[in-house]
């Protein structure tokens, strides 16, 4: 294994900058979907509208980008498809919090605090389990926790990749499971709800389902992600010699120890002033029409925005109280700091944004999705083999869809119905999804965030490249595809209760 993660890890970085690799890649896909195009591609089936929950019967077609209409699309969309790619947003907003509450000390003050409080052996295990429930939170996990676990790691003289390695598999390849309800699970449960219907209009599912599966779930990967990470990850990484060092000692100071007081009295302001926005009826961060505040409202919506503010206020009062920020220019200057330092980042999204956008102009993903899910379906296995199989379409196409809502929309409506025929629950189907859609995220250069990871990586080990981080996260997909599954299999065979 040790020899083929170095391989893969060696060949991954001798390609090109990931900025040309994306661009190859658009090539690839201008090529591909003119010859689809011309062939006359096509699939027809049913999908699950999530904003409206109707079913829709559609034909889709392959769509070159080399006729006119998709040359034109081309040039004329360059500057729209990058404002529509959303990860870019989400970084900067999030980032110029984050970059106040780093350049002050706080990050590296909570750090230290976090060594000296959770016992050695509980640190890998801590932060996984607070990776995996951060879905409650979309994409904070990306943005806050995997920086933050690098850091402790190497505060430890734990190598740092490896903290990083476990931080993004916890994020990334556990997404669909927590031991709280998601705003996703709502979505999933109406397109599941959609789907039983073609097979039996008085049969439905309700949001706490997978309940069951997903807390046992989330108790297993923590183990398995914190065990892969020490017994595989960290002895073939070894000890860390890099240059990126941080300061000596455990102990606080006093400035120190008062910058986190005042940062504490900064939080308790931002959630009494969120919890004003939220709680009262009438509220403007609740759901308009029925008053909800948990699900797609705008209180969940504008999370990304609450997590800047908080990093921001803490931030400057952390600054102020440990003396390491003194005026409003020296806040403004972390902000810019913050910026330029995703300049080299910007410029990969640009680029990816270009090729998903190209990628889902020409059909190609759906055209994969549906002729893969009819072939599965017309094999003829029998309910538990036509599960694994299912989990393994799942698996395979996130590679090329890495949206978790867009796949179950085209999914649901075939499997659903299928396996219901053959007596399996819905509820087994959806948790069968769940195990798929997560593992490969963490490998999948279409993953929003994986450049990023890039990123964060070569702060530490400037070396690192696109290889290196397949490499790291490559033992979790296989380690967890693999478990994941049997743990499904067994719920199954023992007939236990999914959810509620």
């Amino acid at each position: 294994m040790q020899r083929m993660l170095d391989v893969v890890e060696r060949v991954g970085n001798r390609v090109p900058h990931p900025v040309m690799i994306f661009v190859i890649l658009i090539g690839i896909v201008i090529v591909l979907s003119q010859i689809l195009y011309w062939i006359g591609t096509s699939v027809s089936y049913q999908v699950i509208n999530p904003y409206t929950d109707e079913i829709e019967y559609r034909t889709t077609t392959a769509r070159g980008l080399l006729s006119v209409d998709g040359v034109r699309f081309m040039f004329t969309g360059v500057v729209q498809n990058f404002m529509n790619f959303n990860a870019v947003g989400v970084i900067i907003v999030a980032m110029v919090g984050v970059g106040v509450a780093e350049s002050t000390g706080l990050i590296g003050a909570l750090i230290r605090k976090l060594v000296v409080v959770a016992p050695p052996a509980a640190l890998t295990y801590l932060l996984v389990l607070v990776g995996i429930l951060s879905s409650i939170a979309a994409d904070a996990g990306y943005l806050v926790l995997i920086p933050l676990a690098a850091a402790a790691f190497v505060s430890v003289g734990r190598h740092p990749l490896a903290g990083l390695a476990a931080a993004f598999a916890a994020v990334a390849a556990a997404f669909l499971v927590n031991i709280l309800i998601t705003p996703t699970d709502g979505i999933l449960t109406e397109i599941t709800n959609d789907a039983i219907h073609l097979a039996d209009p008085q049969v439905s599912i309700d949001l706490t389902a997978n309940v069951w599966f997903s807390i046992a779930s989330v108790i297993m990967l923590t183990v398995v992600i914190t065990l892969v990470t020490e017994r595989m990850i960290e002895p073939r990484l070894g000890p860390y010699r890099g240059d990126y060092r941080v300061e000596e000692g455990s102990g606080l100071s006093v400035d120190e120890y008062r910058g986190l007081r005042h940062a504490l009295y900064g939080l308790i302001g931002v959630i009494l002033f969120v919890a004003i926005l939220t709680l009262p009826p009438g509220a403007p961060l609740r759901e308009p029409d029925s008053g909800a505040v948990i699900g797609n409202t705008p209180f969940m919506t504008s999370l990304i925005v609450t997590i800047a503010l908080v990093s921001l206020v803490c931030g400057i009062a952390y600054g102020l109280g440990a003396r390491t920020m003194q005026t409003i220019d020296d806040v403004l200057a972390a902000m810019t700091r913050a910026i330029a330092g995703l300049s080299g980042l910007i410029l990969l999204l640009l680029v990816i944004a270009q090729f998903l956008a190209f990628f889902n102009y020409s059909n190609m993903a759906t055209l994969a999705a549906v002729s893969l899910a009819e072939l599965l379906s017309r094999a003829n296995l029998d309910a538990l083999w036509l599960l694994i199989g299912f989990v393994i379409v799942v698996l395979l196409l996130d590679f090329l869809i890495t949206g978790a809502i867009a796949k179950w929309a085209i999914f649901a409506p075939i499997f659903v119905p299928l396996l219901m025929r053959l007596d399996v629950e819905p509820e087994a189907v959806l948790a069968a999804y769940r195990v798929g859609d997560s593992p490969v995220n963490v490998i999948t250069p279409l993953n929003a965030y994986f450049a990023m990871i890039v990123t964060f990586a070569q702060k530490y080990q400037p070396a690192s490249g696109v290889g290196t981080v397949i490499a790291l996260m490559l033992p979790y997909v296989i380690v967890l595809s693999l478990l994941w599954t049997l743990l499904l299999v067994a719920w199954h065979l023992l007939g236990l209760p999914w959810g509620l």
